[in-house]
């Protein structure tokens, strides 16, 4: 049974792709064990959260981040829906299914190499004015149009209202976007911002400034987007201290060259992180730290042009502004102690050169040739290409394809293709 929170509204389907039926499960938990069962969502287990996937066992990859994630946004629903004094409870709360899929499936279009990737593809796509490459709309193009394939056709998962909605970090068109490197959805994708919202659009009622429409998020949105700054403010500053990035050393010499808003209240955190470290228990205090950001958290009443339509935009989640300076603070040491190291920014530079590569092959072959020498992508995708009504529709294909590599399959395409002592006929990816 569905909560009252929820009515037809939100539980709509655009009719976009794969027929649903009822099986005795409500619309979100049939899009929650849709994101499950997929590829797209299989293949996060060999993509970079921090670590190149697959170097060592025990760091994070994409998958295991957004199982957390997952976990983290089911816990703030439970608080939510049990607080005190809050407007939820009984039969009115947030549901935990449609939290959880949106968490699951927050980074599913996200490729190899985390956010270098991302960016490489970006400018790529860009330079050739085939409309960028951006993450989450990423993520929007799988569960709209790529979820499942028929031959050389794909088509959506036909998710609910409600679910897409929640996945729209960012509602700013591509064309809108000023500095065009991030925070966008594609331009094609107005139609399911358009079926999201109903009528007035996004982009009207908020008369298409940037801020607003990327600010304006429905509630579970918002849970799956503070569920995320928890996970990786801390795990990756979790992963860092497992690799040798952060230690007591490491964490005292920022301390003493950091002046961005610094206060006495970043001295204690600090410290007290140092003593974690020093007495092996960094684990144990971390995992506390998640329980008071998910404790931090209060709902809060709003209005605005959807507040009458849905409850997902009459009400809000409030963070409380001590955890999200703490949170913040996390963030910031996780990035100057672990993403700035040359370490990582060597696996990032390779990371970058090799897509690049990847990408400019594929299109010497399948969009500068009248037709194709060598058959370098699956026969589908060759077929997919063939009959796109233009070239940035052939970019956007070889896009898609690259995007959905995982980290290893990235690395043995290339070597396949550049290095003469690597491949055999028997490869079989």
């Amino acid at each position: 049974m569905l909560s009252s929170f929820y009515n037809d509204f939100d539980t709509e389907c655009q009719n976009h792709g794969q027929t649903r039926k009822e099986k005795g499960r409500t619309p979100f938990e049939q899009d929650r064990d849709r994101i499950i069962y997929s590829p797209a969502f299989r293949r996060l287990q060999n993509k970079t959260q921090v670590f190149l996937s697959g170097e060592f066992d025990f760091y994070r990859t994409r998958l295991t981040h957004s199982i957390e994630v997952s976990q983290i946004g089911r816990s703030i629903c439970n608080h939510l829906n049990r607080q005190d004094e809050s407007p939820l409870g009984d039969d009115f709360i947030v549901d935990q299914n449609l939290v959880e899929a949106i968490c699951l499936a927050h980074d599913i279009g996200h490729p190899s190499f985390g956010h270098a990737g991302e960016a490489v593809l970006n400018e790529l796509m860009y330079k050739r004015e085939a409309g960028g490459f951006e993450g989450n709309a990423q993520n929007l193009r799988i569960l709209d149009d790529l979820f499942y394939r028929n031959g050389a056709e794909w088509k959506g998962m036909n998710p609910t209202r409600a679910f897409l909605d929640g996945m729209l970090k960012y509602k700013t068109l591509h064309a809108d976007s000023e500095k065009k490197e991030n925070h966008f959805v594609y331009d094609f994708q107005q139609t399911t911002l358009d079926f999201v919202s109903g009528q007035p659009s996004f982009r009207d009622a908020l008369e298409g400034d940037e801020d607003n429409l990327n600010s304006f998020k429905s509630i579970e949105c918002r849970i799956m987007d503070w569920a995320d700054d928890i996970a990786y403010s801390i795990h990756d500053v979790s992963d860092g201290i497992q690799a040798g990035f952060v230690t007591v050393k490491t964490i005292r010499n920022w301390q003493e060259s950091k002046s961005e808003d610094y206060t006495g209240e970043d001295d204690a955190h600090l410290t007290r992180l140092c003593e974690a470290v020093m007495n092996d228990r960094h684990n144990g205090y971390l995992n506390g730290m998640i329980g008071k950001f998910i404790h931090g958290t209060t709902v809060v009443e709003r209005r605005n042009f959807l507040s009458d339509r849905t409850n997902r935009y009459a009400y809000d989640i409030k963070v409380d502004p001590a955890m999200r300076k703490l949170c913040k603070l996390m963030k910031k040491l996780s990035m100057a102690l672990v993403f700035r190291t040359p370490q990582i920014h060597q696996t990032e530079y390779k990371g970058r050169r090799i897509l690049k590569k990847l990408f400019e092959v594929f299109e010497k072959e399948y969009v500068l040739l009248e037709k194709p020498r060598y058959q370098l992508l699956p026969a589908h995708y060759g077929r997919a290409i063939a009959a796109a009504a233009d070239d940035k529709w052939k970019y956007r294909i070889i896009c898609d394809y690259i995007s959905g590599m995982t980290d290893g399959f990235v690395v043995r395409t290339y070597r396949r293709l550049f290095d003469p002592q690597f491949g055999s006929i028997t490869d079989l990816v």
